[in-house]
């Protein structure tokens, strides 16, 4: 067996070490790179096919995420005690793997290429996903796949007293207020690209912002890029020193594609821009794309002679065409395809009660994009649990979730409905932008599922589900801290000139050089996604872009609080009433009863529902039902038998017989409190030789109380 080539590098600011190992483990894999902190450790694998699938258009990349339950010393649950399909955790691993990889291959390399992260250990403390890219960058370094690295990318989390911690812990994360995740190559001046970010504020952040935590405004988070540099660099120079000290694989043998040659290009400018020129400054969307479509395919028409069986070349072409003359527009007259200034929002709209029967609705719209989000209020026990499949950290229940669909009539297409990556990755984005205004289960005992409906799509559906979300909890007397909204920018870059666009089109967004979401309050930031193609994005570029996004996020406020200011004081009729109280845990026994029996017992009689956990000190008691009443009876019923009233010797008293021994039967007369029928006084005088043959379960008896012990049974 190999000896493995390990490095290390302590990680500054902070206890922790990174470390990089190669040669022992997968051997034939092209590139394999167990990264390491604390005693999690992740596999991370690189192969790429050596020849082109004919025909390819798009480069193949794969990432996935195999999350071990044996890292954590766990047997998975399922029927078959095998892992499962992805996790949502994994899925959005995938996606942050991905973003700052996919563009760091060459222009036209379409070699299929799959990246593997393997959960191998997981100390339940350090967490993977941020360590997965790093190794993953290290493994690509050493394939000999063409790939312009190393990536470097660090998680860190901003304390309560101001500061940031590089390479969070989960319990670090917990205790801070926001977390951001930087990812980004060295550029030949010593200076760091940002190619990728993903940030959110945390559960605690409300909290810890009254006890007087710095907010995360703007310059924070800017703030918070240049200091991530520094940890950036440090994984970029230890993947270097392992690729030093490994030795690479000699780089393989690929060919570029071209999607189009430049005697295609010169003919399709020729005959295509006039055309395509009237086309892109079309406001309407199905109108400009009907219209783009007819300037190709007129194009087409008239090459198809002169290029016979490059038909694909020529529709490549006239993308191309479609995209420069767009940008051209943006730089040179300021105006954008559908006429507005790159400071300029679209038409807003913001209505509540949509839906009679949901607990809340809301309808938030932007230009031609829609979203309808729907808030359904459950019990606690309705809340997801996320076990150590997901999150490698401790089981732990998660009560406020989001959910996204789009379906393909929002483009007016046709194609398949379900979920996908994108789906999930967008669900989680605006969850991250909404969970620090969601208030705790303490004051708030409800599980909540918000799920947004993409009516219509035109450009960042993502962030008007965080708008719609906002209203609609707040339509659903959801106590929110804050109202939230979100926007997407752009930018393009040209002959070194930075143009910020304020609330992207979906063409704007394939033909920018920067997508970048921004979700908060009039206050602060709840979440920042960042994805940009260029190399390396001037700080005063994107403090401009921050302050743009935040103009823009008050604007679509003030038109959210005209149809919704402030949570309604109470729930909907059609929700559940919830309350939540605390008891001793060592009456919990009492409540529940033997086998369940007096919990089931209240949920019969009164209607409503129960349920009763505790965390090791204490109990707590949750009831719910949409009938208000049967609440109220519920409640009263569990106090008594936490405060159960004293029976009465000589008094007689109707019960019911809630158990049945050898010696007797034992008979429910107040609650809480249950007396013994001795064997003896069943038969009215006859011998009995068993209770069954004189009382079954649930039987009511007429009985008198002889005796009561200091116990008050």
């Amino acid at each position: 067996m190999a000896e493995a080539i390990t490095v290390s590098s302590p990680i500054s600011g902070s206890d922790k070490t990174l470390s990089f190992e190669t040669g022992q483990l997968a051997p034939q894999s092209q590139g394999a790179v167990v990264g390491r902190i604390g005693d999690t450790m992740v596999l991370a694998t690189a192969n790429a096919a050596k020849s082109l699938r004919e025909g390819m258009d798009f480069f193949p990349l794969t990432v996935d995420i195999e999350a071990r339950a044996y890292s954590a010393g766990k047997i998975p649950g399922a029927v078959f005690r095998r892992e499962g399909r992805p996790t949502d955790s994994a899925i959005l691993t995938c996606r942050l793997i991905d973003r700052p990889l996919r563009p760091s291959f060459p222009e036209g390399f379409r070699n299929e290429v799959h990246v593997v992260g393997t959960i191998m250990a997981a100390d339940q403390e350090n967490r993977y996903d941020v360590l997965t890219i790093n190794a993953a960058s290290a493994a690509l370094m050493l394939s000999g796949i063409p790939f312009d690295g190393p990536i470097g990318a660090v998680r860190i989390a901003y304390s309560q007293e101001g500061t940031w911690v590089p390479h969070s812990t989960y319990q670090e994360g917990e205790d801070s207020t926001f977390e951001l995740v930087v990812a980004g190559r060295a550029l030949p001046d010593g200076d760091v690209a940002i190619m990728m970010v993903e940030a959110g504020g945390t559960a605690g952040a409300w909290q810890y912002y009254q006890s007087g935590a710095p907010k995360v405004t703007e310059d924070v988070l800017a703030s918070g890029l240049e200091e991530a540099k520094t940890w950036i660099r440090e994984s970029i120079e230890l993947q270097k020193e392992l690729v030093a000290k490994a030795g690479a694989r000699p780089p393989m043998t690929y060919e570029l594609v071209h999607d189009y040659r430049d005697d295609v290009w010169d003919e399709v400018v020729a005959h295509g821009t006039e055309p395509t020129a009237k086309a892109v400054v079309i406001a309407d969307k199905s109108e400009r794309n009907a219209a783009m479509d007819e300037a190709a395919a007129t194009v087409q028409a008239k090459l198809a002679e002169a290029f016979p069986g490059r038909e694909k070349e020529i529709k490549a072409a006239a993308r191309s065409l479609s995209k420069k003359l767009m940008r051209k527009r943006v730089v040179d007259d300021g105006v954008r395809m559908d006429g507005r200034g790159p400071a300029e929002l679209r038409a807003l709209s913001a209505e509540v009660d949509i839906l009679p029967t949901a607990h809340g609705s809301a309808l938030f719209q932007r230009g031609e994009t829609q979203v309808l989000n729907v808030v359904t209020l459950g019990m606690p026990r309705s809340a997801q649990s996320i076990g150590i499949d997901d999150t490698m950290a401790e089981e732990q229940k998660k009560r406020f979730l989001h959910h996204y669909n789009m379906p393909p009539y929002a483009n007016g297409e046709t194609g398949r409905l379900g979920t996908n990556r994108r789906s999930t990755g967008h669900g989680l984005l605006g969850e991250k932008a909404m969970l620090p205004l969601v208030p705790s289960e303490e004051d708030f005992a409800y599980a909540l599922r918000l799920v947004s409906e993409v009516l219509s799509s035109n450009g960042s559906t993502s962030m008007a589900s965080v708008c719609a979300g906002s209203m609609a909890m707040m339509a659903a007397g959801v106590p929110t801290h804050a109202a939230v909204a979100g926007i997407a920018m752009g930018l393009i870059k040209d002959e070194g000139k930075y143009i910020t666009l304020t609330d992207i089109l979906g063409s704007e967004d394939a033909f920018g050089d920067m997508d970048f979401k921004v979700a908060g309050t009039s206050e602060f930031v709840t979440a920042l996604q960042l994805d940009t193609k260029i190399d390396g994005l001037p700080a005063e570029v994107l403090a401009q872009a921050l302050g743009q996004a935040k103009e823009a996020r008050l604007q679509i406020l003030e038109v959210m609080n005209k149809a919704i200011s402030e949570p309604r004081p109470e729930v909907g009729p059609t929700a559940p009433k919830i309350i939540s109280f605390e008891i001793p845990i060592d009456k919990i026994g009492e409540v529940i009863g033997p086998k369940g029996k007096v919990i089931n017992a209240i949920q019969q009689e009164t209607g409503a529902d129960v349920n009763v956990d505790d965390d090791g000190m204490v109990g707590t008691v949750t009831i719910g039902s949409k009938d208000g009443e049967a609440v109220t009876e519920a409640r009263r019923r569990i106090e008594m038998i936490l405060d159960p009233p004293r029976a009465e010797i000589g008094a007689i008293y109707k019960g019911r017989v809630v158990n049945i021994t050898k010696f007797g039967a034992f008979v429910n007369i107040l609650p809480g409190r249950d007396g013994l029928v001795h064997i003896s006084k069943l038969g009215q005088g006859k011998r009995v030789e068993r209770v069954e043959d004189v009382v079954d379960l649930g039987d009511e008896l007429e009985v008198r109380v002889d005796d009561v012990d200091q116990q008050g049974k």
